[in-house]
């Protein structure tokens, strides 16, 4: 393709007439100060989230076999802290250690509202469950 000067012109105003201005204008147009700022501080947020979940994510080789390095540092339990039973079930271990619950307590408070119970939410003694 040539550097003719005409042609990038009239290429430009035939993006410009198809998909409209924006697609043809330098993308440091709009962009300022307080956007580089915003795009610093939540690139700084990105890189802190993805280092803690590669800690979580870290492999230890036990034996030719490779596990979770947060098995290893985590205390066991036997109880359900929101409810207080004792983890009867291969499926209330699982449940403990993805959400610090019981499968019982998981299937009343957490199912298909993970993200709520993720960012902290629990039960109070108003509403939980009677045994």
């Amino acid at each position: 393709m040539s550097d003719d000067p005409n042609r990038i012109a009239a290429i430009e105003k035939a993006i410009s007439d198809k998909y409209g201005d924006d697609t043809i204008q330098n993308p440091k147009a709009n962009w300022d100060e307080e956007k580089e700022k915003e795009y610093l501080a939540q690139m700084k947020e990105l890189y802190q989230k993805v280092q803690k979940n590669d800690q979580w994510q870290e492999k230890i080789d036990l034996n030719g076999i490779k596990v979770s390095k947060k098995l290893f540092n985590r205390d066991s339990t036997k109880c359900c802290p929101v409810c207080g039973s004792f983890a009867r079930k291969a499926k209330d271990d699982v449940y403990l250690i993805k959400f610090d619950c019981c499968n019982s307590c998981y299937i009343q408070y957490v199912e298909d509202r993970e993200e709520r119970w993720l960012k902290g939410w629990r039960p109070n003694e108003n509403n939980k469950k009677r045994s």
